[in-house]
């Protein structure tokens, strides 16, 4: 893989983790603002953001290797807001998931197209 390819392909990573937040921000959004035409607002805007993000994810990545990341980041930052903003107890199990989202987050973002061979019997 040259460096050119290398660099689209963090671009795709990075477009897919932004996807991820902005999903996490519009969950946010929902809980957090108590005006209902303020929250769905930010909700729907959000959402747009984090699809647009997504579609340039999938320029530059499979859509496994996008999808992925986005629903790692936004279970992610999700669960964090939840700690931080809301005061919701994560339990170990939270954790330990966590733990292996990103590690199936690693090994998929180690594997390529190029790289997965089908056998025909």
């Amino acid at each position: 893989m040259d460096s050119s390819e290398k660099r689209k392909k963090k671009k795709g990573y990075s477009w897919a983790v932004l996807a991820g937040f902005n999903a996490a921000l519009a969950a946010i959004a929902a809980k957090f603002f108590s005006s209902q035409l303020l929250g769905y607002g930010l909700v729907i805007l959000l959402n747009v953001i984090m699809w647009g993000c997504y579609v340039n994810s999938l320029k530059a990545l499979s859509s496994l290797q996008a999808t992925v990341t986005n629903f790692a980041t936004n279970f992610l930052s999700s669960g964090l807001a939840g700690f931080f903003l809301f005061e919701e107890v994560l339990p170990f199990q939270w954790f330990a998931g966590a733990v292996l989202i990103v590690i199936g987050v690693i090994i998929l973002s180690k594997s390529s197209k190029e790289g997965i061979k089908t056998h025909s019997d």
